[in-house]
């Protein structure tokens, strides 16, 4: 059985997250979301709230793809959780050359811990490809329209924890 790991803050979950989701669930048998804890970037969402909107969205898409879609929270080195999980491939997304350079040099580093794990990068699709959750929230926070780059359950937790 191949297992991967799709890992991310997810905060909130979009729908680029989603497609990349969708795909990656058809290269693996199993998937496994990771919901990093990262204290570093002062999330919107609990983790609890995180993990739990991120199993609300691959309910559906387990259901969809017919694959094992599993959510699994996670506060230690990437490479370790790929580990705990029986992951023997990392699923990354892509959105721009941006994201390239610094995922690069992640894969270098993850290598280096462990040669068996590979990365693999998917392409978000093209209307997907300005999504990140950093604009969305912001876009949120100043009243703007956010029904294109999350799903209507997501967009309603939002606009709730900003009051809107």
């Amino acid at each position: 059985m191949r297992t991967g790991l799709y890992p991310g803050t997810f905060d909130p979950i979009t729908l680029g997250h989603i497609d990349i989701i969708r795909r990656a669930a058809t290269l693996v048998d199993k998937l496994v979301i990771g919901v990093a804890i990262n204290r570093d970037k002062g999330p919107l969402f609990s983790l609890e709230e995180r993990v739990e909107m991120v199993e609300a969205e691959c309910t559906r898409l387990a259901e969809e793809t017919g694959t094992e879609i599993i959510v699994h929270p996670f506060d230690n080195l990437l490479i370790q959780c790929a580990r705990d999980v029986g992951a023997s491939v990392i699923v990354r997304g892509l959105r721009a050359v941006a994201d390239f350079e610094y995922e690069y040099q992640m894969v270098g580093m993850n290598r280096a811990m462990d040669d068996t794990i590979e990365t693999v990068f998917l392409m978000a699709e093209a209307q997907h490809q300005a999504i990140a959750s950093r604009l969305v929230k912001e876009i949120a926070r100043l009243g703007g329209d956010i029904s294109n780059f999350v799903t209507p359950e997501i967009k309603a937790a939002v606009l709730e924890r900003y009051g809107k």
